[in-house]
Order: structure tokens, then sequence, then C-alpha cells
């Protein structure tokens, strides 16, 4: 698909100069917007990196997540505490990097109806190589400077504290 061409004006900046007009002065709106659209930049340049691994942003991170464990399998339960995501969306990343030879399912020995995920030699090979790519690219942040990306980090965490993610 061919990229749109550029405009000659931020659009973001446009709309917030209209919706100031219009209802007064909303300095979250533009932010807001701003961060959605930097979602789908970067969301759009780390899926090109890990896409021809058969992998999604999300699956990368599942197997990342496998990677930092000790034994190299968590439950499925813990796989979505970690990864803050719905019990759902973590069955279907496992079935697919299952299916992908990335993840074996296991029994959990220490719970009868529990399922754990461990990852494959050939999930390890892949994970360390997009990772490797991943990080030449700086995860799509290449434009940011090391201290500009631990800002970015710090202007974040109120929101996700406020949002339950953890407890500072």
């Amino acid at each position: 698909m061919p990229k749109p061409l550029a405009l000659d004006f931020d659009p973001i900046a446009r709309a917030d100069a209209h919706w100031t007009d219009r209802w007064g002065s909303a300095p979250a709106m533009p932010a807001i917007t701003s961060v959605m659209r930097a979602h789908q930049i970067l969301l759009g340049r780390v899926d090109a990196v890990v896409k021809p691994y058969g992998l999604t942003f999300a699956r990368y991170e599942a197997l990342v997540l496998l990677t930092f464990s000790r034994t190299g399998e968590l439950s499925l339960s813990k796989i979505g505490e970690r990864l803050m995501v719905h019990p759902t969306s973590v069955t279907n990343t496992v079935d697919r990097l299952e299916r992908a030879g990335l993840v074996a399912r296991r029994p959990n020995p220490l719970d009868g109806r529990g399922v754990l995920a461990s990852i494959t030699d050939r999930g390890r090979e892949v994970v360390e190589q997009a990772t490797r790519e991943l990080m030449a690219m700086d995860f799509g942040l290449e434009g940011y400077s090391e201290e500009q990306c631990r800002r970015i980090f710090e202007v974040l965490l109120p929101l996700r504290v406020a949002a339950g993610d953890f407890h500072e």
C-alpha cells in the first residue's frame, strides 16, 4: 500500500485550533490524539519488523515474556496478568504461537485445570532475531535520544499508575 502524501499542515494542531474556537481550550485533546497517532505509527513500524517472523507485536511480547521467565514457561493466566490483556487474547496469542511451533503447551502440574505455555527452541531463535532487528531500529523511536525515551516513559507513568497497572 502506497504511503499517503504528507499534508502541508499539522491536522492535530488544526483540530486543536478548531476545538478551541468551538469549545474552548482543551490541551488533553491534541495530547490524546497525538498519543493515538504515535501508537499507529509505532505499531506499524514494529509490526513491519516482526511480520516476517510470523509475529505481531503482541505475539512478540508473549515470547519475550517467556524468555524472561526462569524456566521458559508461564501459566496463561500469568501471561495475561503480566501483559495486561484479557484471557481470551492470551489464549488466541498462545494458539497462534503454538501453531507456528514457537510455543508448546502442557498441563500445569500445580493447577490441574491450568495450562503452561513453554517457549520452544525455535521460539527462542525467533525472539532473538526479531529483538536484534527491533533494537537496531530503536523500536521505531530512532528519532529520539535515550533521554527523550526516558522522559516519554516518565510522562506516561502516572497514566499507567492511575489505570491500576501497578502500585508505585
